[in-house]
């Protein structure tokens, strides 16, 4: 039932990036085990209202690059995804190896750019590789370039998602990455202006953030594993075990409630659990849908004792 402005989104994505699993029981830098945190991030998605329908991970799925690593990983994600209904959609980053990557993963070992077009319900998500083999830092080859200009030709039925793992934004609180950032973000540009590329969705920063380019909204998820703390005060930089986050993205139609274009919601949800301090039981859904607009609007809006004396009833 649509109690705002807005009708249901018609997309409902979720994006994972960066859990950096190992093949046994060995700890980020020695501290942190990626585990726990990868479950967390894939109990929050049996969580949903809305379930989602592709589970995008934007890529250092295993730190190491090891096949075992990608065998859990699978068997961790798939039984989730099929709980959902959801399609898996894999994407390289610094830390995977492309050919143990692309044979478990793919069913086919390959050194090529694993770049993939997936078609959820009309949503074109083109997974793009910007992986450097060798190197931590990203780029995006000529051939690769020229791939992607020709999918784009042909605009899909409710656009298109663009997952990369290095994102293409500027990064004003966390120098330490500029270093192993996206080169060539003036040629990538020019490809994704004009087209139907409603947003793109990176990973690699290990912190959320946001961005616009070449006109086009970004959003960068957080990881599962560890984040990037971005204001270090004396530090130059630092990592720390906490904040993780993933992140979901809702997509409605042009013109949904009655504003034009077609709105992109990015939300990061935490994963780590915290004390609830207010808030209403399930139950109360069915309440308000029996409700008028008018009522709802008296119950949730109106200030004074009366109206907090009516939503304490709510909560009991």
């Amino acid at each position: 039932m649509q109690f705002g402005q807005y009708p249901s989104p018609r997309h409902a994505i979720a994006h994972l990036s960066d859990p950096h699993l190992y093949a046994g029981d060995r700890k980020i830098f020695g501290k942190v085990d990626p585990n726990p945190g990868f479950e967390l991030a894939l109990e929050r998605l049996r969580g949903m209202v809305t379930p989602p329908q592709a589970l995008v991970f934007t890529g250092d799925l295993a730190d190491l690059g090891e096949r075992d690593a990608y065998i859990r990983l699978r068997e961790q994600v798939e039984p989730v995804a099929d709980e959902l209904g959801a399609e898996i959609i894999w994407l390289m980053g610094n830390h995977d190896e492309r050919e143990i990557y692309s044979e478990v993963l793919f069913g086919e070992a390959s050194d090529a750019p694993q770049d993939r077009v997936h078609d959820i319900d009309g949503l074109r998500i083109i997974a793009l590789d910007t992986t450097v083999p060798g190197w931590h830092h990203g780029d995006i080859t000529q051939p690769q370039l020229d791939w992607l200009a020709e999918v784009l030709s042909e605009p899909a039925p409710h656009g298109t998602l663009l997952a990369m793992h290095h994102p293409p934004v500027p990064l004003p609180l966390n120098e330490a990455s500029v270093i192993i950032e996206l080169d060539g973000q003036d040629r990538l540009a020019p490809v994704l202006e004009g087209t139907d590329v409603r947003a793109i969705l990176a990973g690699h920063l290990h912190y959320s953030t946001s961005t616009t380019f070449a006109g086009i909204p970004v959003s960068v998820a957080s990881a599962s594993c560890y984040t990037a703390a971005p204001a270090t005060l004396d530090r130059y930089s630092a990592s720390v075990d906490g904040h993780q986050a993933i992140s979901l993205v809702h997509l409605y139609d042009e013109g949904a409630g009655g504003v034009p274009g077609a709105p992109v919601v990015h939300t990061t949800v935490p994963i780590g659990k915290a004390p609830e301090v207010a808030g209403f039981p399930s139950s109360v859904l069915a309440k308000l849908t029996e409700m008028t607009p008018e009522e709802r609007r008296q119950l949730f809006s109106k200030k004074g004792k009366a109206a907090r004396a009516a939503r304490r009833q709510l909560r009991d």
